[in-house]
């Protein structure tokens, strides 16, 4: 089966990014990696958005139990996509939710950057299922994390032996750039100083 993650390099042209389950409550669950690190690389996913004007869709699961709401900063960054978000009753994988499936067909992008939490339940099955869909899939795993580095191992062989390139923040945005020198790429290699490395920016200003 040919599918666009052997042909396409990720573009702002050709990719829609889609956050998953960035849930105030579910963002408790991360224990392979640092919780705070994993809902910064979010919210900087979702400001590189902002600047390539990129589709976004984004979903929450049960938002009136203990996942609780979206992190306010997304919504902040991406009003208009925080409020048509795909609120899901219960539905484990996104992919399986037929608003969900149609908000991500309806960008037109064959390209999907995703980000969940947890990797292990959120992110691993609609990764696999749209790369298997034949969409070119990049997990961003410093924005994703699971309840144990047991479970988030197995996810991510089970995730790459799918064909999804596994990915970090600033790889991402480094190849979606391509070129720093132009406006966005500007703004991108701004970004990533800011909000993906502050530490690193702050030594170099």
């Amino acid at each position: 089966m040919t599918t666009y993650r052997i042909r396409n390099r990720f573009t702002a042209e050709n990719s829609a990014l889609l956050l998953i389950d960035h849930q105030v409550g579910t963002m408790q669950l991360i224990k392979n990696i640092d919780a705070d690190l994993a809902a910064r690389q979010s919210v900087a996913l979702a400001k590189m958005a902002k600047i390539l004007d990129l589709p976004v869709v984004i979903t929450s699961s049960q938002e009136d139990r203990a996942q609780g709401p979206i992190l306010p900063e997304i919504a902040s960054v991406l009003p208009t996509a925080h409020a048509a978000r795909i609120k899901r009753p219960g539905v484990v994988n996104a992919w399986d939710y037929q608003e969900f499936h149609d908000a991500v067909l309806a960008t037109g992008r064959p390209n999907l950057i995703m980000a969940g939490v947890t990797t292990d339940v959120c992110l691993i099955f609609p990764a696999i299922d749209a790369a298997l869909e034949g969409f070119g899939v990049q997990a961003v795993l410093d924005a994703s994390g699971s309840p144990s580095v047991l479970s988030e191992e197995f996810a991510r062989q089970r995730m790459h032996d799918a064909g999804v390139v596994l990915t970090a923040t600033n790889t991402l945005m480094s190849e979606i750039a391509g070129d720093w020198s132009t406006p966005s790429g500007q703004e991108l290699i701004g970004l990533l100083f800011s909000d993906v490395f502050p530490a690193l920016g702050a030594g170099i200003s």
